[in-house]
């Protein structure tokens, strides 16, 4: 890419945020933040016994996210985040103007077996529907490409290379 953009890689839980976070960041030549690392302990809580997180649960996290992307802007950087909603996403966009979007879709049976196979994470696949029902795709004002998970991790983290250089060529 011929600018350093920070990327956030969003999407349902079970998509392969901290899966493809990684991945993509190293492609780039960037860092990569675990967006679930700036969870407060208290939602972590919640949604460890099953409770979806409410806005004002979010708003701290996002704003941790936001610092961190803020401080990345220029110097390029991948962070994970399921940004499910617009109105967080446009928090995020407060924070730091230049993010881009990575928003990994796929099939919810797909997404619902990678969930119910992944060991030590605290968010359990019962909270898989609220996150389908939460979920606003990102709009064509957005900043951002839609990635499909099909495939294995190399494949999809090379979909979202091409695309994020897609957004980088000019207007035709």
């Amino acid at each position: 890419m011929s600018t350093p953009h920070v990327v956030v890689v969003m999407g349902v839980a079970g998509t392969g945020k901290t899966t493809i976070g990684p991945l993509l960041a190293a492609r780039l030549g960037v860092p990569y933040a675990e967006g679930d690392d700036f969870h407060p302990q208290a939602n972590i809580a919640k949604m460890t016994a099953g409770t979806p997180l409410s806005d004002e649960d979010r708003w701290p996290w996002l704003d941790a996210i936001g610092r961190w992307a803020h401080e990345r802007e220029g110097l390029g950087g991948v962070v994970s985040s399921s940004a499910l909603k617009r109105a967080y996403r446009d928090r995020l966009r407060a924070a730091a103007p230049g993010i881009v979007f990575v928003h990994l879709t796929g099939d919810r049976a797909l997404i619902e077996d990678r969930m119910s196979h992944r060991q030590g994470h605290f968010m359990p696949t019962a909270l898989l529907d609220s996150q389908f029902a939460t979920l606003q795709p990102l709009e064509a004002d957005e900043a951002g490409v839609r990635v499909d998970v099909a495939g294995g991790p190399d494949e999809i983290t090379g979909r979202a290379v091409a695309a994020l250089r897609s957004l980088d060529q000019p207007s035709q």
